[in-house]
């Protein structure tokens, strides 16, 4: 009993308190979880418990055949010592949805590997899906979920505060319960497909519901199919609006216009106010708020009339106008702090101009009942990721959910908006509706037409 076995018994002593106090830690955060949390802290306990058995399984092992030092020493001699099967280490982290894996690349096991497993994983794993990403060199992030969250309805509940940023709009959950952000910054337009009843107005108005208690944006709406905004599903909103214009096109000529002047005098102030000719550079305040152009039901105002008669001629007319400015709207409207959304069932060139949709970055759709209607809203690279293919959305369970692609992620997302009651709505523009102004009003000069290029627009 010496110096040494008193500072080894110490060492052990503490050892075995550390654990002691992890485990007790471990075990208060089980007892303290809800129902859902619990079973994904089981599920992490199994993937670290199995992963020596069951990666070498799947083939998610390398072999390493050059011998440590210890295995030299320790070999007899004249045998060669055995190869080391050597695993990617891992570590866990669960949540109420799902568990997220940190997991170490080594030498033959890295993305490609890894994703090709992820099937595999989701079988051993007893989990609905496994994505796998890259979270840095030398380190992959895989998530896995037990359910569908795709297939579970969400609500949004909003608490009257203003939104914690003005540059980012949530717009769900993805099919691995992870928060799906959208850049407003620097976005022009966002074309929103989908057939009737399958959310986009809801998409919308959770939308205007999210960012009412800020005076920094301000938001129009053209509504294709109700005359007025009582008689149709921006009632709730409604207060919140600082323009809205029904199903009547030449209405909505008179306001596309309206906003293209918008645009030519903010341009014509902006370097002086705010010392660039970019919108985004500042950024929304009051003074010079995000300004958000709402057009559901778009095709009613860019039909492309046909006929030999003066009325239709003059439809015709009135449709190419209003093309042309919602066109100036969409390539312009990015410095000048102006965002265009158009929502429509078929996003089809009859619908939406294609010179308009193919310069909007951000586009989704919900539930179509053709390849084709899912080619116009996402582009022909749909075909490739049939998985995400919003013709599958068709069932009722996926009401809400909608394919997207943006910038910035590749292939396309699978997202589940929120749904916010029409009580929500009501109470939440109630209490901002004394936000509510004019931007043009808002401008130095009040926002009097001057000179313009719009003529040439127009």
């Amino acid at each position: 009993m010496g110096p040494l076995h008193d500072a080894a018994t110490i060492a052990l002593a503490f050892a075995g308190a550390v654990l002691a106090a992890f485990s007790l830690f471990s075990f208060g955060r089980y007892v303290g979880a809800d129902k859902d949390t619990r079973a994904n802290l089981r599920m992490a306990f199994h993937m670290r418990r199995s992963w020596r058995r069951v990666g070498p399984m799947i083939k998610i092992a390398a072999t390493d055949r050059t011998p440590t030092t210890f295995a030299q020493l320790t070999t007899p001699a004249g045998q060669r010592p055995e190869p080391r099967v050597v695993l990617p280490s891992l570590r866990t982290k669960a949540d109420r949805t799902g568990v997220t894996i940190f997991m170490n690349t080594v030498p033959g096991i890295g993305l490609e590997q890894m994703t090709a497993a992820a099937t595999a994983l989701a079988d051993e794993w007893r989990c609905a899906r496994v994505s796998v990403a890259t979270e840095r060199p030398g380190l992959l992030r895989l998530r896995a979920v037990r359910s569908d969250p795709l297939a579970k309805p969400t609500r949004y509940r909003p608490d009257g505060g203003p939104p914690a940023s003005l540059v980012t709009w949530l717009l769900g959950v993805d099919e691995y319960g992870e928060a799906v952000p959208v850049a407003l910054s620097n976005v022009p337009g966002v074309t929103v497909a989908g057939l009737p009843g399958y959310g986009k107005t809801s998409l919308v108005n959770a939308l205007i519901t999210r960012f009412a208690p800020s005076d920094a944006v301000q938001f129009a709406v053209v509504d294709g199919k109700a005359p007025t905004a009582l008689r149709g599903d921006y009632a709730d909103t409604a207060e919140r609006l600082f323009a809205f214009v029904g199903d009547d096109p030449t209405e909505a000529n008179e306001l596309f216009r309206r906003l293209v002047r918008l645009l030519d005098d903010r341009m014509e102030h902006m370097r002086q106010a705010r010392g660039s000719n970019n919108f985004w550079d500042k950024g929304p305040t009051a003074a010079w708020p995000l300004v958000v152009l709402i057009i559901d039901e778009a095709h009613t105002f860019f039909r492309d009339h046909k006929g030999s008669d003066s009325e239709t001629k003059k439809l015709a007319t009135l449709a190419a106008q209003n093309a042309r400015l919602v066109e100036t709207l969409v390539k312009q409207g990015r410095s000048a702090g102006i965002l265009t959304i158009l929502a429509t069932q078929k996003a089809t060139g009859d619908a939406i101009p294609t010179f308009i949709r193919d310069v909007c970055p951000v586009g989704l759709s919900f539930a179509q009942k053709t390849a084709e209607a899912a080619v116009a809203a996402l582009g022909d690279d749909i075909r490739k990721y049939p998985d995400a293919d919003p013709v599958t959305l068709q069932d009722p369970a996926y009401v809400g959910v909608a394919s997207m692609r943006t910038p910035g992620r590749a292939g396309f997302t699978r997202v589940r908006t929120p749904q916010v009651t029409s009580a929500d709505a009501a109470r939440i523009t109630a209490q901002s509706a004394h936000l509510t102004a004019d931007p043009a009003e808002l401008l130095p000069r009040g926002g009097s037409p001057g000179p313009t290029d719009f003529a040439k627009a127009a």
